[in-house]
């Protein structure tokens, strides 16, 4: 048996979470692709991945060309916050406006805090 760290037990328990919440949607409606979010110490990603295709459907980070001009450093709130705007603005012309949201091992506050909520402006609903 492979002993797993802390983060990864973190990222699992979501995630199982979000599997148990569209596999009990299945027959009733459609699955909801979820936006999974990824941090480092320097930039922010953000994600929009279809788990029945195993397809991405958008995405957008700090390093994206139209973002690298606005902002200073990819490791803000702001910038975090621009991110889930982009990542809501590609989506919606993929087809997708709802979503669920995957924060993975990292809590809600801060920079994962300001991606949902410039999702959220940027017209995804979760």
């Amino acid at each position: 048996m492979t002993k797993i760290n802390a983060e990864q037990r973190r990222r699992y328990r979501t995630r199982n979470k979000i599997r148990r919440v569209n596999i009990e949607r299945v027959g009733v409606r459609e699955t909801r692709p979820r936006l999974s979010v990824f941090r480092s110490g320097k930039q922010i990603y953000a994600q929009i991945i279809d788990d029945l295709k195993g397809v991405t459907l958008a995405a957008a980070s700090s390093l994206d060309n139209e973002l690298k001009e606005k902002l200073k450093t990819g490791a803000t709130v702001d910038a975090a916050r621009e991110v889930g705007k982009l990542v809501a603005e590609r989506a919606k012309k993929a087809g997708v406006v709802k979503v669920v949201f995957d924060r993975g091992p990292y809590l809600y506050h801060g920079r994962v805090k300001a991606l949902a909520e410039g999702a959220r402006e940027g017209g995804a609903e979760f």
